[in-house]
């Protein structure tokens, strides 16, 4: 390739698998990876700082072009334990919601589950850097990744969003994906879906090199997360793209 291609990743625990075969020495011929939170990486891709990132599927609607990338993404098609509103009251008790600022992803699925699947009238505030100190009495929050893990130890209640999203639709739910702002050479694409297909292909490798104190990683990349990018998969990011204002 002629020209460098700039590859925004994220460094949570669900994307280790993905970014196995890069962390073992494999390179591709003009690819440059930046590693950041998934609303940095979307914010990047928006403003054409990089060219392919592992983006929540949220942005897509705000891009002016769009090019899904790669047979891979980060889904789920049970519950997703990393993803979930945490409360110390049910849910009917809940009068405010944090959302987390990581995730454009996460925030518009909560909005969406509460206002159309569990119906609550409640007062959505956006999250500050401590934001899982404020889950208490009828505040509750949307935590995401590896810090949500910490989370279902502590809170009372947790209620998983991609298994309520399921139950909401009948339709498995795409988080983020491989998502480039312009047409990138074939070869590369062929070369990247090998790269991720590796790390899928050494699950038991990945599992030793990283760990959590928190949760079994061997249940969440076999049963909570589900890589493949199927139909039912692009069925249900369409059905979650149609409920976005700006889409």
């Amino acid at each position: 390739m002629n020209k460098t291609v700039k590859v925004g990743a994220v460094s949570y625990l669900n994307t280790k698998p993905l970014m196995y075969a890069f962390k073992h020495g494999l390179k591709i011929e003009g690819m440059e990876i930046v590693e950041e939170y998934p609303a940095k990486i979307a914010s990047m891709l928006l403003n054409n700082e990089i060219d392919l990132g592992l983006v929540p599927v949220a942005i897509i609607p705000k891009l002016k072009e769009y090019y899904i990338v790669s047979d891979y993404c980060i889904g789920a098609d049970q519950e997703v334990a990393s993803v979930c509103l945490f409360s110390e009251v049910p849910l009917g008790q809940i009068e405010k919601v944090i959302l987390d600022y990581q995730s454009k992803t996460s925030v518009a699925l909560a909005r969406i589950l509460i206002e159309n699947y569990w119906k609550l009238e409640v007062v959505f505030e956006e999250a500050s850097l401590n934001f899982r100190n404020q889950i208490k009495g009828t505040t509750a929050a949307v935590v995401i990744g590896d810090r949500a893990f910490e989370q279902r130890k502590i809170s009372t209640y947790q209620h998983d969003l991609a298994a309520a999203w399921i139950a909401f639709t009948g339709l498995p739910f795409v988080f983020a994906a491989w998502v480039a702002n312009k047409k990138l050479p074939d070869d590369f694409i062929y070369k990247f879906n090998e790269a991720n297909k590796k790390g899928l292909e050494n699950l038991n490798e990945v599992i030793g090199e990283n760990s959590s104190p928190f949760y079994d990683l061997k249940k969440y990349y076999t049963e909570n997360i589900s890589y493949e990018l199927t139909d039912g998969k692009k069925k249900g990011l369409e059905t979650f793209l149609k409920f976005l204002p700006n889409s």
